[in-house]
């Protein structure tokens, strides 16, 4: 038995793929910076790099507002409620076909894990991945205001710390996306606001890699 639940709004769903489709464009064009690969040339990667870092701190800015104005921060409150079900479920229940021991409702959007995964994206990588930017492109006005143990090149390798860290989380956020009822499941209700909520002893889920 599943039910249908309006579970993503209309800007949630932007806010959600725009940042995606930024943070992919910055990591591709920070590493061209970086001489990783040579995909594009060193000039036009730093201007695709800075004109995507300000788009994305825009949209981080209007995010931050619409959550606080909506009420919807709540949901990235951390809990330890179950967590240790989550954890169990991950480490090896998703490996063995257990069932979800999560039911998404709309009050209350993200398991436990999720809730500290996306809380340390906000409140640990962002702000890394941001003020590390910002003064790395403005060190020439604000090197005499920073402490002295901290150079250009501190900077900058923090901004690539901020950088392999935020690569990290997109690799797992992609693949445990994968983790519904179906491979597709969660993508699909991220595209369209749907999520299908299935009664979890009704659910066959075939071993994960079978």
């Amino acid at each position: 038995m599943s039910q249908r639940i309006y579970l993503f709004t209309r800007f949630e769903r932007f806010w959600h793929w725009a940042q995606a489709a930024l943070v992919i464009i910055l990591l591709i064009s920070g590493f061209a910076i970086r001489g990783v690969h040579e995909l594009i040339p060193f000039g036009p990667a730093v201007r695709i790099h800075e004109t995507a870092a300000w788009l994305l701190i825009g949209l981080w800015v209007f995010a931050i507002f619409w959550h606080f104005t909506t009420g919807q921060w709540k949901h990235y409150i951390p809990t330890l409620t179950n967590i240790d079900a989550m954890v169990r479920y991950y480490a090896w229940g998703i490996f063995t076909g257990a069932p979800h021991p999560y039911k998404v409702t709309v009050e209350r959007k993200h398991n436990p894990l999720q809730r500290l995964a996306y809380l340390g994206v906000k409140l640990v990588i962002n702000p890394l991945v941001w003020v590390s930017g910002l003064l790395y492109l403005f060190w020439g006005s604000v090197r005499d205001s920073v402490p002295a143990f901290l150079g250009l090149e501190q900077v900058a390798g923090l901004h690539a710390l901020g950088a392999f860290l935020m690569l990290a989380f997109l690799i797992i956020h992609v693949y445990l996306s994968t983790a519904g009822h179906t491979p597709l499941a969660h993508i699909k209700a991220m595209i369209t606001g749907w999520e299908e909520v299935h009664d979890e002893s009704e659910v066959k889920r075939p071993p994960r890699g079978s």
